[in-house]
C-alpha cells in the first residue's frame, strides 16, 4: 500500500461511506477493499486534484459489476 496523507485517508473514508450507502447489499469490507484497490492505482498521478473523483468512479462501476 502506497503511503497516504491524512487527507487521502479521510478521503478514502468517505467515499467508501458513500457507497455502502448506495450499494448496502456489498458487504462494508468489499466496499472499503474497492476504494482502496481504485485509489492504490491513481497513487503516481501527478495531478492530485482529481483523484478522490476518480476514484470514487471506478470503485463505483467495479462495485456495480459485482
Amino acid at each position: 500500500m502506497p503511503h497516504r496523507t491524512p487527507e487521502e485517508t479521510v478521503s478514502i473514508e468517505e467515499i467508501a461511506e458513500r457507497l455502502r450507502s448506495r450499494f448496502p447489499d456489498v458487504p462494508e469490507e468489499t466496499v472499503r477493499s474497492v476504494v482502496e484497490d481504485s485509489f492504490d492505482e491513481l497513487h503516481d498521478a501527478h495531478v492530485r486534484d482529481f483523484v478522490a473523483v476518480l476514484v470514487e468512479k471506478q470503485a463505483k462501476k467495479r462495485l456495480k459489476a459485482l
